[in-house]
Order: structure tokens, then C-alpha cells, then sequence
């Protein structure tokens, strides 16, 4: 094979990857319209695939079976269990570079670019609530509208691991590199691991029980608009609807069907007006318990060696095994993401190796300039 049909190969690979990916989304996507987004994207891709599989053909080469990458199985596998909210973050990316790497192929690549582009707003609609330039002309008129969302679960539980694997390995070696004695090092990283993991989970806590105040709180705003100005209400209704690809006679008969019913229009705006879902939030204590945990779980790896030894061995056997499960982290949102899963994993274990070695370095210097 040539540069060019190599080219054409790994294009090919990557659509069908894509299909691949959309289709396993509409099928556990409980959302019907949201279903539906995803299954045209799919077909998108598979015509996609079709044009660099003619172009193969055409020159001889061998097609291979068509198998999704273990990538995409593991984004699926994350979609049919935590929904796929988890995941559209993590594909979003992906879309773009699909669009630089078409345009800078151009030929027929470019038209492929412009409709890659094209599925990167949609993906970006669902990420934020959707019709986001309704929302922004909406917003000029209404001034308390705020932005909320949740951040992905798959991408908080990994950092909420490496947030315990950093601060713990930092403070442990701060206190061994000061001379501490080893009761007093196992000590500082038992309560390291306590006082990170509840200051998270006191976070968390605070920040999902924020958002379904704030949930509340414009769900009643809206019934109040509702009831003072039906019209105004109506109108935005209807720019949403118009945004989603309804006629201006649609979007207005839709509008005015849904404000016959106050509680389902104001649901209805709070989740397309503000990209809110009141199923999507989570609860606080839930939250909390995660965050607990995974903190707790990363921030245990570096205590370990100090609980089977002391002195050198420990601080060598605690900062092999954290830069080690933290390349094991970094690499899985290389993975995850679609970018390199070394370079993701180099990243991560050299912040962790900086930190830990200006921490130990302090400890070091306080522990000679006390004795």
C-alpha cells in the first residue's frame, strides 16, 4: 500500500468507529429524540465509511472486517450503564480533530470536514440543552437565567482518584522527607486521606444540593412568567422549537398546545430554555458518597508501603505504586478521549512527580533547618 491508501484505511477505520459509536448510543439512549440525533449520525458515518470503502476498492486493497476498537466498545459499555451524557463529553474532541484531519487532507475529504463540524454542534447541543442560540437570545431579556450542569461521572470519579493519589503522596513524603517517624507519617496520610475525602464529598454534597435549589428556583420563576405573560413565554417556545427545525406555523401551534398545560411548559422550558434536567442532577448524598470514596481510594495507594515498612523503602515503594496508578489513570482518559493514551499518562505522572518532589524537597529543608 501507498501513503495515499493508507490514508484512505485509517479514514475508513474511523467512520466506521463513528457509526459504530452512534449506533450503540441510539440503542441504550432512553431520550426518543435524542435516539433519533444519534442514529442519523450513525448513517452520516456509514456513508462516510462508504466513500473511503469505494475509494479502496478501486485501487484493490483489501477491506478489514468491520470491528469497532475496544475504545468504542468501552464508550458504549459506559453509555448503556450510566447514560449518555457520560460519554458525549468525551467525544466531542473527537469530532473536531475528524474535521481538522479532513481539511487538511482536502479533496473529497473537505465536504466530509464540513459535515464532521456539523455533528460536533449537535453532540454539543445535547452536552448543554439544546437550541443554545435560542437560549442566548432568550437570556438577554431574562438576566437571572444562570448556567448549570453536571460534569460528567466517568471524568469526576477519575479526577476525584487522582486528586487522592496527588495530595496524599505530596503530603506523605512532605512529612517523611521532614524526618517524621514512621508512626507519625501513617498517622498524617490516615488523616490526609479523612480530612480529603469529606472536604470532596462536603463539596459535592454542596454542589448538587446548589443545583437542585437553583432548579427549584427557576422552575418557580418560569410558573410565575407563565402566569404574568403568557405571551412572552409563548414566544420563547416558539423561537425553541423554530431553532429545532419546526415552521414558524409549527413552533407557534406546538407552543400554544404546550402552555395549555402550565406544569408541562414550564418543565418544558426549564429543560430546552436552560439545558436543566431535573432527572439528571443526582442526589447530593450520592454525590457525596462517590466523591468520598474515589478520593479515599486514591489517596490509600501511597499509605500502603508506610503500613508494610518505613524509611526509603516506603517513600520508593509509595511513589512507584501512586506514578503508577496515576499513569493507569492518565492513560484510561487518553483512552477514553481518543487521545494518546501515553501522552495522557506522561501528563499526569509529571504533574504528580512535581508536586510530590517540591513537597518532599520543603520537608527536606524544614526537617534540617529544625534539627
Amino acid at each position: 500500500m501507498n501513503p495515499r491508501t493508507d490514508l484512505w484505511l485509517q479514514n475508513l477505520v474511523d467512520e466506521r468507529d463513528g457509526a459504530a459509536l452512534y449506533e450503540g448510543l441510539a440503542r441504550y439512549e432512553k431520550d426518543a429524540a435524542k435516539a433519533r440525533s444519534f442514529t442519523e449520525l450513525a448513517a452520516a458515518e456509514r456513508r462516510h465509511a462508504e466513500v473511503w470503502a469505494r475509494k479502496l476498492e478501486k485501487e484493490s486493497v483489501a477491506i478489514p472486517p468491520d470491528r469497532p476498537s475496544s475504545r468504542i466498545r468501552a464508550l458504549v459499555w459506559l453509555a448503556r450503564r450510566l447514560g449518555s451524557e457520560a460519554v458525549v463529553p468525551m467525544i466531542l474532541d473527537a469530532e473536531a480533530g475528524d474535521a481538522d484531519k479532513y481539511d487538511a487532507q482536502g479533496g473529497d475529504a473537505s465536504a466530509i470536514a464540513d459535515e464532521e463540524r456539523a455533528h460536533r454542534v449537535v453532540l454539543a447541543g445535547m452536552g448543554d440543552g439544546q437550541v443554545r442560540d435560542a437560549r442566548a437570545l432568550i437570556a438577554v431579556r431574562e438576566r437571572w437565567h444562570g448556567s448549570s450542569g453536571r460534569a460528567g461521572s466517568v471524568r469526576a470519579a477519575i479526577f476525584g482518584m487522582n486528586d487522592g493519589l496527588v495530595s496524599n503522596l505530596s503530603l506523605i513524603l512532605g512529612v517523611a522527607g521532614a524526618g517524621a517517624e514512621p508512626h507519625t507519617v501513617v498517622v498524617t496520610g490516615f488523616a490526609g486521606l479523612l480530612a480529603g475525602a469529606f472536604s470532596m464529598a462536603a463539596g459535592e454534597y454542596s454542589s448538587v444540593a446548589s443545583q437542585r435549589d437553583l432548579l427549584t428556583r427557576q422552575v418557580e420563576l418560569e410558573k410565575r412568567e407563565i402566569e404574568e405573560a403568557p405571551e412572552e413565554e409563548a414566544a420563547e417556545l416558539a423561537l425553541i422549537f423554530k431553532q429545532k427545525g419546526l415552521s414558524t406555523e409549527q413552533a407557534s401551534r406546538v407552543a400554544a398546545e404546550i402552555l395549555k398545560n402550565p406544569e408541562q411548559a414550564a418543565d418544558t422550558l426549564v429543560r430546552e430554555e436552560l439545558g436543566l434536567d431535573p432527572n439528571d442532577l443526582g442526589s447530593p448524598i450520592g454525590a457525596a458518597g462517590s466523591s468520598f470514596v474515589m478520593f479515599a481510594v486514591g489517596a490509600t495507594v501511597p499509605l500502603i508501603p508506610f503500613l508494610l515498612t518505613s524509611g526509603n523503602p516506603a517513600m520508593v515503594a509509595a511513589t512507584a505504586f501512586s506514578l503508577v496508578a496515576l499513569a493507569g489513570v492518565g492513560g484510561f482518559i487518553g483512552f477514553l478521549s481518543g487521545t494518546s493514551v501515553w501522552r495522557s499518562a506522561g501528563r499526569m505522572v509529571g504533574l504528580a512527580a512535581l508536586a510530590a518532589g517540591v513537597t518532599y524537597a520543603v520537608g527536606r529543608a524544614f526537617g534540617a533547618t529544625v534539627g
